[in-house]
């Protein structure tokens, strides 16, 4: 039982990890000359390596992602503080209920920054410019499944003595 927690607790930990680096490194969608996160969109100057970075542009939909992104982080470290409360305070033969729901909405969340990004970054640029995506975007998608996987894991689990 202490093997199954300890992995349950690094994957968490793991999805936690994930959900931090892909939400603040600014790396979802990179070219030669043009980086792009949440945040900020940078464009090298003409001379040398040298980036110049403005503030990302004030569209709903990037709003949402952003918002999206920090409210899965907020439900999983919620539910990562839930599983150590719940850990200690319920009863043999009780499910974490309460953990798992938080981990499957901080997935969901993800999952939906990620998906509106997807649709919508074409906003930024042209479409045929074909930008491709940088590793940060990849961490938010793969940070959906494993948040779900946690979450699901949380629902089934039994605390035993």
């Amino acid at each position: 039982m202490l093997l199954l927690l300890l992995g349950i607790i690094v994957l968490h930990v793991t999805v936690l990890v994930l959900l931090f680096v892909s939400t603040i490194v600014s790396q979802w969608l990179v070219s030669d000359k043009h980086t792009a996160d949440l945040w900020q969109n940078c464009s090298k100057v003409e001379m040398g390596d040298i980036f110049h970075c403005l503030t990302s542009s004030t569209n709903e939909w990037l709003q949402s992602v952003q918002a999206m992104m920090i409210l899965s982080i907020i439900f999983s470290v919620l539910s990562l503080f839930l599983f150590f409360c719940q850990l200690f305070t319920l009863t043999k033969g009780g499910r974490f209920y309460l953990t798992g729901i938080f981990q499957i909405l901080a997935g969901l969340c993800v999952m939906s920054g990620a998906a509106i990004f997807t649709v919508r970054h074409t906003d930024w640029h042209q479409a045929s410019e074909n930008i491709p995506y940088g590793f940060a975007y990849i961490l938010a998608w793969l940070a959906f499944p494993l948040a779900l996987a946690s979450g699901i894991i949380y629902v089934i689990l039994r605390k035993r003595e």
